[in-house]
Order: structure tokens, then C-alpha cells, then sequence
């Protein structure tokens, strides 16, 4: 028997003031049962970066969402989509072949990997030279001790707050926070 993904609904208040966007998204997250809380609120935070995007981009007449991740590989963990239909932005979370990303880079404008696991440092090493030709391609560095820290807010209802000032993101709930630097390295 087959298991079921985790449903996890999120309350999150954006305040981007980067970029004038301040808004409150009712988001429901599936968890598969190979995703682990951290990975899960990697994705939360690629979408609290770039929510911006649906007024910068698309004019707020488009869709920020979460794909299907890790239940199908040919779906982006995090998409923009205008009305058009056309992919703006495709977010991958972890540490993903360089193959895959290539064909992102042809179905979408712009791809953005979040690596943050220990071991993202040995992955960029051995892809680093293979995704250099991939124009539409930025590659950060998540933090492991800020990724372990957002898996610590995983809750199955969270109220979250997301503050981006400065290129920095703060993230957290009426308890904790974190404060996350992240690094570019593509």
C-alpha cells in the first residue's frame, strides 16, 4: 500500500520590501513521504522570495504555485505562470541533475535551484561545470543550520510571517525565527 502525502496548511504574511509587495497567501502544502520538514519549508521560502514576482512579472495576473516535486520529476517544486500560460519562473529545491535543469531552462525564463543540504558544497563541485552553459540559470546556497532551523517551524497549521529586506529573508511564526543570508553561486 501506497503512503499518502502530508497535507500542511500555511498562513503566510509576505512583507517584501525589497520589492513593495505585501500580501497574505493561504497556502496548502502536500508533503511526500520522502520529503523530509526541511525540504518542505525550503519550498515555503522559495515562494515567500519570489511572490514578489506576481506583481513584477505578471502584472498580478498570473499563478505562483507549488508543483508536484518529488511525485513527478518533470514538475517544478515551485512555478510562475502568466496568463498566458507561459512558465516565468520554474524553483527547483535540492540538489537536482543537471539534465532535468536543462530542460527547465527550456520550458521556463528563468530556473532557480535552493541547495541546502550538508552535502550541497560536494554537489555544486560535481555540477558546477555542467550547468555553466545554462544561461537562464541561478543556483543559491541555502544555509544548513538556517534550513534545519526553518524545519524546526514545520507545524501541520502554521501562522507565518516572512519579512525580505535588504536580500535577506526573515521567516517565523509568534514563537521563533529565522534569519536566512542565502549565497549565489551560479
Amino acid at each position: 500500500m501506497a503512503l499518502k502525502s502530508t497535507i500542511f496548511k500555511a498562513s503566510l504574511a509576505i512583507a517584501d520590501i525589497d520589492h513593495g509587495y505585501y500580501a497574505d497567501h493561504a497556502l496548502t502544502l502536500a508533503r511526500h513521504p520522502s520529503e523530509t520538514d526541511e525540504r518542505m519549508m525550503v519550498r515555503l521560502l522559495a515562494l515567500a522570495l519570489h511572490a514578489h514576482q506576481l506583481q513584477t512579472v505578471c502584472q498580478g495576473d498570473g499563478q505562483l504555485a507549488f508543483g508536484a516535486g518529488l511525485s513527478d520529476p518533470e514538475d517544478p517544486d515551485l512555478y510562475l505562470r502568466d496568463f498566458t500560460g507561459r512558465t516565468r519562473l520554474w524553483v527547483e529545491v535540492g540538489q537536482p541533475e543537471d539534465k532535468p535543469l536543462a530542460k527547465a531552462c527550456q520550458k521556463a525564463d528563468l530556473v532557480i535551484v535552493y541547495a541546502f543540504h550538508h552535502a550541497a558544497e560536494v554537489w555544486w563541485r560535481g555540477i558546477a561545470g555542467k550547468l555553466a552553459k545554462l544561461d537562464k540559470l541561478q543556483v543559491w546556497r541555502v544555509p544548513s543550520e538556517a534550513a534545519q532551523a526553518l524545519a524546526r517551524l514545520a507545524e501541520r497549521s502554521m501562522q507565518l510571517q516572512a519579512t525580505v529586506q535588504e536580500g535577506t529573508l526573515t521567516l517565523g511564526n509568534a514563537r521563533d525565527s529565522v534569519h536566512l543570508e542565502l549565497q549565489r553561486w551560479k
